[in-house]
């Protein structure tokens, strides 16, 4: 559905209008009841930036200095839309962020220009060139046998508890940090670490590293900082899971899959 390709000599196209991870609605021309964030065919102009292709249409991203009225966040568009419009939003919300946080030069403070043939912001002043940030995480589902050890961040919503996660540190493995977040975050140990798939997480520029593991130990000791609460939660009484849309919760349902 998604082509990466940049249609850096597109003219016109379909355009996604952004602003502080927000995204502003069009109603869909095949359903007028339904939105869509991409807005009808048009010219585009020098500030837009060509982002990639779409059901073989070019599509172009243009920021706005702040969101208009009824523009959607992100995550609710994530949570709204079928499942095959993630590529597409992940992209925009990634590079949207990248374009808004980057158009100074971080070596000497010059101006930034960007270019069009690729996601690259160059200073004339200094040489260098920046590309969008992508920040590797690990994200895991500790189990015992059945049950599993779900955690509350502070931010989450009430009643809800989802996988451990953390950013990978320089100069540490994957499978190191999945030990390191683990014990720090619930001072668990695991042990039998299994990978299972990769998902970028737009919120702002994570790539999110899947794993399962088994515990050796089940105390929990939370470190009262990241994590507020966690417990072992049984398939037969479990709290609110994370969204259908995220990684964190494809590891729970295939868990889940397993013991039933």
């Amino acid at each position: 559905m998604l082509r990466r390709e940049i249609p850096h000599e597109a003219r016109e196209g379909r355009v996604i209008y952004l602003s502080r991870s927000r995204l502003a609605p069009a109603e869909s021309t095949l359903d007028r009841e339904a939105l869509t964030p991409l807005h009808p065919w048009q010219k585009w102009t020098q500030e837009m930036q060509p982002l990639c292709y779409w059901e073989e249409e070019p599509v172009a991203l243009q920021l706005a200095s702040s969101p208009g009225e009824g523009w959607i966040d992100g995550r609710q568009w994530m949570g709204e839309l079928p499942t095959h419009w993630y590529s597409l939003l992940s992209t925009a919300l990634q590079v949207g962020a990248w374009l808004e946080n980057h158009r100074f030069c971080g070596r000497c403070g010059a101006e930034a220009t960007k270019l069009s043939t690729e996601f690259a912001m160059h200073c004339h002043a200094c040489g260098h060139r920046n590309y969008p940030r992508i920040s590797p995480c690990i994200i895991t589902l500790v189990t015992s046998g059945e049950a599993m050890l779900l955690a509350r961040s502070p931010r989450f919503p009430p009643g809800r508890y989802s996988t451990l996660a953390g950013f990978i540190e320089p100069g540490e493995s994957a499978e190191e940090a999945v030990h390191r977040e683990i014990f720090e975050e619930v001072g668990v140990h695991v042990s039998q670490l299994r990978y299972y798939q990769s998902q970028a997480w737009p919120f702002p520029h994570s790539l999110m590293l899947g794993f399962f593991a088994e515990a050796t130990t089940r105390r929990i000791r939370i470190d009262g900082v990241e994590i507020s609460d966690a417990a072992w939660f049984s398939p037969r009484q479990l709290p609110t899971l994370p969204p259908t849309y995220s990684i964190s919760r494809e590891l729970i349902e295939t868990h889940l899959n397993h013991w039933r």
